[in-house]
């Protein structure tokens, strides 16, 4: 249980001043009682799972794994060993926590309240604060719910939901609820809320010439990773046959007694199944392995669950073979499922990486050639009717917009005038620039002159936090187990750091020293295979099967009438997405629809 929840206000110095309507505590949806941490400004609250501890005036309340540097293994109540820390180093406390968490801390003393999470934003934490006073959960939905705050639909989360496909931090789908960021802590006192990072990746950008003792230390620690995460555990791991979940598979299989087992999901659609490689990997390393093909009558099973069990709406529509896939565990009666992600962004995995590569080399060409030569001639009237003018004409322009808004130029969004696509009421309410000034906060946050190593710490936040983790989280906890990432483990994180940018991608070649490392332990054929990912046939059933069809038309229609964008542009995306591109299109109806999906069940 992931339980974290509470409230705290700052103006309290005595003790029986609270209203009980304004201290009840956030309603959560637990399948666990609270234990409970009260002081005369506030309550804190965790499930059962967590742990809590008073102190001189110091109230803890921890959720999650936690370790520190000073001891060697996991304690029974971290919360204890966190409140001793505290009241030696204050603040200087966060530095020597490590592991998943995250986390509250009541300080009588001087009536501060600090909320922090762990560094990768494993776990989650909301507030809102009014006034003197601030709540706090888990769960965006269970603070918008609480009496004093009572928050609706904030336009701006809604329109981050339609860009990004979830609501990433430090914004939320409620008005005046707000997120923390990975490696992060606000401080709430007197009244005044206060942020600040107690944690950043140091990269390393120059060249290295010691490969061999990088990479016995990176399979070393590889080993240590996965029995972190394994701990006294016997878990099973997730095998999609990509290179990241095959290595936790295969070294969980190294380091238990007994045969490990994993799971795996298949499509019966073209382009989408990757079993013939989770298949090379159980025969690899001796799996017991278990399959399912996912159905299209599946996905709309998953659609009620996925959308009541997330706070806020949720559109990776990975999420439906990752939940079968976590329940196959949960029927086999495992608690505990270890999961591959996070290799990608920081070893240097993702295609886009290389792609910026091709664009970037433009600016290494003399600018009085880029000026006078290239750029004039592919504006020559008439050069794009030609295909290598049109290439030409297409490459300068992606090559004129800097990094981090390139990126972007794929986006759903920047493919229409805004005008198109949502109604007029609905901009006046948001400010459209605001995706991309997050995106250039988190870039250039990033301690490195690379631009590779720039656009995986985006990715850390945007796509390993905001979205796969809440993604694979979510599904696991709605399946009854629990999942742990070796790969995002604290120490494996500080090594990549360490990991130049030219062996992340070397040339073009994407995750160089990852797959050069772990030549001979994975198979070749998943060190050579193309990256693939864990994607849904949703657009092509959507077409196919009819109960699915029928789903889909009744939400667009319902959606429609909520004013938000333009329903000819929903007609226009249905249309084109039954005649056209099936799976481009079929994303964002699949966005659209679990957007109704979400409003209606949270009676929005």
């Amino acid at each position: 249980m992931r339980e974290l929840c509470g409230w705290f206000d700052s103006s309290l110095r005595e003790p029986g001043l609270a209203n009980q309507k304004v201290g009840m505590m956030p309603q959560l949806p637990l399948g666990a009682s609270l234990k409970t941490l009260s002081c005369k400004q506030g309550n804190i609250a965790v499930a059962s799972a967590g742990s809590i501890a008073e102190k001189a005036g110091v109230h803890i309340a921890i959720v999650g794994r936690p370790h520190f540097i000073d001891l060697p293994n996991e304690p029974s109540n971290p919360a204890e060993v966190f409140v001793d820390l505290w009241l030696q180093h204050g603040r200087e406390a966060l530095s020597r926590i490590r592991g998943t968490f995250a986390l509250a801390v009541a300080d009588t003393r001087n009536n501060s309240l600090l909320l922090a999470l762990d560094r990768v934003g494993t776990h989650s934490l909301s507030f809102a604060v009014r006034g003197q006073q601030i709540i706090f959960a888990n769960r965006a939905d269970a603070v918008a719910k609480h009496p004093l705050i009572n928050a609706g639909i904030n336009p701006q989360g809604l329109f981050h939901y339609l860009y990004f496909y979830d609501v990433p931090a430090p914004g939320s789908i409620y008005q005046q609820v707000e997120k923390l960021l990975p490696g992060q802590y606000v401080l709430f006192e007197n009244g005044q809320l206060s942020r600040e990072f107690y944690w950043h990746l140091k990269y390393q950008d120059a060249h290295r010439s010691d490969y061999p003792e990088m990479a016995a230390r990176f399979n070393h620690l590889l080993r240590e990773c996965v029995g972190r995460a394994a701990g006294n555990d016997a878990p099973a791991a997730f095998l999609s046959g990509g290179t990241d979940s095959s290595t936790v598979a295969g070294v969980l299989a190294e380091i238990q007694k007994h045969q490990a087992r994993t799971y795996s999901i298949g499509f019966s659609a073209e382009g989408f199944d990757e079993m013939q490689f989770a298949r090379i990997a159980a025969k690899r390393f001796g799996l017991d392995a278990r399959e399912y093909y996912l159905k299209p009558d599946d996905i709309l099973t998953a659609i009620p669950i996925i959308a009541q069990h997330y706070d806020e709406p949720f559109g990776n529509e990975s999420a439906v073979p990752t939940y079968f896939c976590a329940r196959m565990a949960h029927a086999d009666g495992h608690k505990v499922v270890l999961a591959g992600d996070g290799g990608d962004e920081i070893f240097g995995g993702n295609s886009r990486y290389a792609l910026q590569k091709l664009f970037e080399a433009y600016h290494s060409v003399p600018s009085f050639l880029r000026r006078g030569l290239l750029e004039p001639l592919a504006n020559i009237p008439g050069m794009a009717a030609l295909p290598p003018g049109r290439k030409l004409r297409g490459y300068i322009r992606q090559a004129n917009i800097p990094l981090p808004a390139r990126l972007e130029t794929y986006n759903y969004i920047h493919q229409q005038p805004l005008g198109q696509m949502f109604t007029s009421d609905f901009l006046a309410q948001v400010d459209s620039d605001l995706p991309l000034t997050w995106l250039q906060d988190a870039y250039n946050r990033a301690d490195t002159g690379s631009y590779i190593n720039r656009m995986m710490h985006l990715d850390l936040k945007f796509t390993i936090a905001d979205n796969d983790l809440r993604k694979v989280n979510g599904m696991t906890e709605a399946a009854g187990i629990e999942v742990r990432y070796p790969l995002l483990d604290d120490a494996m994180v500080d090594f990549s750091g360490e990991v130049p940018p030219d062996w992340k991608v070397k040339r073009f070649y994407l995750r160089w020293f990852f797959k050069t490392a772990l030549k001979g332990f994975l198979p070749d054929e998943i060190i050579n295979k193309s990256k693939h990912g864990f994607g849904l046939p949703f657009g092509v059933w959507a077409r196919e099967h009819a109960p699915l069809r029928e789903r889909i038309e009744d939400r667009l229609s319902d959606f429609k009438k909520r004013g938000w964008i333009q329903p000819a542009y929903i007609d226009h995306l249905r249309a084109e997405h039954m005649s056209g591109h099936a799976t481009y299109y079929g994303r964002m109806l699949w966005v659209l629809v679990m957007l109704e999906e979400w409003l209606a069940l949270h009676g929005e």
